[in-house]
């Protein structure tokens, strides 16, 4: 399968990459400032997680967690989604982007989850990917977040940042991928995807970047940074007196 390459909005000029040491300078101070990272979908079982992060594709999590609040309490096995059937399965989550898709590919997943892996959700990645609507990314987090597989799921968070960095770039999401399972090491692969995912999210946003309040701005590669205000540059660095 062709590389997928990402809207030509996102992609950044191509960096050599950190050096080994700022690479792991990024990772020890976004680990000392978040020591156990996990995702903001809300989900008990593996199963819920999988369903929510189906549902995510195109939408925030806050709105799918406004949607499974409701929809959990109702429905949280893949018999009792399968129960609901198409209608009644819409009708818990129409607030979502795509909500008749997704319905389809959950009602068939679930059948799929029940006449081949015993109703529950599969570990191995290549089952995963076998599931309507599930594709690598998907998997990975399921892997990471539910099974605590050293997986990095990569999307457009978390792509921007690898690219703004330097910490891994690449020409689309599977480059990205790549290069951050080989450098990444061991010690931070478990958490690395929630990590750049909720820096990419609150921090290095996709216009204008909270650069003056990110705690890596001095290690990342990024020649655009975004200047302090005044009132920021003067509290950071106050004239001496």
């Amino acid at each position: 399968m062709p590389a997928t390459r990402l809207p030509l909005a996102t992609q950044f000029i191509k960096l050599a990459g950190v050096n080994p040491q700022k690479r792991r300078q990024i990772y020890e101070r976004l680990r000392a400032a978040n020591p156990n990272p996990t995702t903001e979908l809300a989900y008990v079982t593996p199963f819920e997680l999988l369903v929510s992060v189906v549902l995510s594709a195109q939408a925030t999590d806050k709105s799918v967690n406004l949607a499974t609040a409701k929809l959990f309490p109702v429905a949280s096995t893949p018999q009792a989604i399968l129960a609901l059937g198409q209608e009644g399965l819409e009708s818990h989550i129409r607030t979502i982007g795509l909500y008749r898709t997704k319905a389809k590919n959950l009602l068939e997943t679930c059948r799929i989850l029940l006449e081949r892996h015993g109703g529950e959700v599969p570990r191995q990645r290549e089952a995963l990917q076998m599931l309507p609507g599930v594709g690598r990314k998907t998997a990975n987090v399921v892997l990471n977040t539910a099974f605590g597989e050293a997986t990095i799921a990569v999307d457009t968070h978390i792509f921007r940042v690898a690219n703004r960095t330097g910490l891994a770039p690449g020409d689309n999401v599977q480059e990205v991928e790549r290069r951050l399972e080989k450098f990444t090491a061991d010690e931070f692969k478990r958490n690395a995807h929630h990590w750049l995912i909720l820096h990419g999210r609150y921090v290095c946003i996709a216009r204008r970047p909270k650069c003056p309040e990110c705690i890596i701005r001095d290690l990342c590669e990024y020649r655009a940074k975004t200047p302090a205000q005044p009132a920021i540059r003067a509290a950071l660095h106050p004239a001496p007196r």
